[in-house]
């Protein structure tokens, strides 16, 4: 997977040429291909849905279940980047006060082979600040890969939009 980490803005490039779909895919990432098949954009799309909804339990633990143990968060809301397990813990712990729920607004998917994938586009996320619902929207890139059969976040970069919608 490094040698794909290595040129990252010509992965977030490739990703950016293949449109996925956004729509609910729900248990599709359950149904994953065999050892020697690429996945489907459904597929990876629905990784997504799968980390959402351990956003939505509001243990950071399980969101952290998420990410290989090598993975990288540059999150939206801080300015640290986490790099470990239990940065990426910590930053849950306090993200998942806001009570956030995730909607994709557009993906491109790029699937680079048999275990490597990136999702990248905007999202909006739901959220309870202090007491009052409001919404932020960002953008985002997931970059995946299969790990000992399962699909792990290994670079996931979150920014607010620079410009009001």
């Amino acid at each position: 997977m490094r040698k794909h980490l290595v040129g990252a803005a010509a992965l977030v490039g490739a990703a950016l040429l293949v449109t996925g779909c956004s729509g609910a895919a729900g248990s599709v990432a359950q149904q994953a291909p065999k050892a020697d098949e690429k996945p489907t954009n459904e597929q990876i799309a629905a990784l997504f849905n799968d980390w959402n909804a351990a956003l939505k339990t509001g243990d950071p633990q399980k969101v952290a279940d998420h990410y290989a143990p090598n993975a990288v968060l540059l999150p939206t809301v801080s300015n640290k980047v986490r790099s470990t397990r239990a940065e990426i813990v910590d930053y849950f712990e306090h993200f998942l006060q806001n009570k956030p729920s995730g909607t994709i607004l557009d993906s491109h998917i790029a699937v680079l082979d048999n275990d490597d994938a990136i999702d990248a586009g905007t999202y909006r996320f739901a959220l309870n600040q202090d007491g009052k619902p409001t919404t932020v929207d960002a953008r985002y890139t997931f970059v995946y890969e299969k790990i000992d059969g399962k699909w792990l976040i290994v670079n996931h970069h979150s920014s607010a939009m620079p410009e009001k919608v």
